[in-house]
């Protein structure tokens, strides 16, 4: 038997997680994203963090120091805008909130975007890139992620529908104003919470978004 709306969000409201509207659990992790699957190159490869910044200055690891940064285990469910949830996952990664003690964002930081292999982007408001279980997942239920699945890391946004978590992820630019990433550009919602249906641009209220 299905949730009633109100068991909804209950669930919601104290994080013990539940399908949003218009959802259905899945069995298995189907494999979705745009453009080809990046080759990794642990030579080359880097983790930035850019824009405004508390100082100014941009910050980098490389693949072997990003690895060694404090590690953190979440449990969260993750819900695809195409209507597949996954309940009860545990992400084992680096927290977003370690990425923003270790590269502090100025005063006035309203936003950041994720920026990942190819270009690809998702923007984010700072308050929910920095929520508890936001994390630059590098394994799900403690096997490290495929390179399908975004290996050697994506972000994870449990409360945001998946989209929003890029896969193969390279960078985080901090903003002091909003503007649409990759599929925000292309007509999906801009705040895209799965609680509020918000899939499409079209179902978007002033104030959700900048304009086009």
């Amino acid at each position: 038997m299905g949730q009633s709306e109100n068991e909804q969000a209950r669930a919601h409201a104290d994080g013990s997680g539940g399908l949003p509207p218009g959802q259905r659990t899945q069995r298995g992790w189907p494999v979705l994203h745009y453009g080809p699957v990046p080759r990794f190159k642990p030579q080359t490869w880097d983790f930035q963090v850019f824009g405004a910044t508390e100082g100014g200055q941009k910050y980098s690891w490389d693949h072997e120091r990003f690895m060694t940064l404090p590690r953190t285990e979440v449990t969260a469910d993750f819900h695809c805008v195409t209507r597949f949830s996954m309940l009860g996952n545990r992400w084992g990664g680096v927290s977003a909130r370690t990425v923003l003690e270790l590269a502090p964002p100025a005063p006035g930081t309203t936003h950041v975007m994720v920026w990942a292999e190819y270009g690809y982007s998702a923007n984010l408001r700072l308050a929910e890139f920095a929520g508890p279980e936001t994390v630059f997942a590098t394994d799900r239920d403690g096997e490290a992620l495929t390179v399908e699945h975004g290996f050697p890391v994506r972000l994870i946004v449990p409360g945001l529908y998946a989209w929003k978590g890029p896969k193969w992820v390279r960078a985080v630019e901090y903003m002091t104003a909003d503007r649409r990433g990759f599929w925000e550009e292309r007509g999906y919602h801009n705040l895209g919470d799965p609680w509020a249906e918000q899939r499409f641009s079209y179902q978007e209220e002033p104030g959700d978004g900048p304009e086009f």
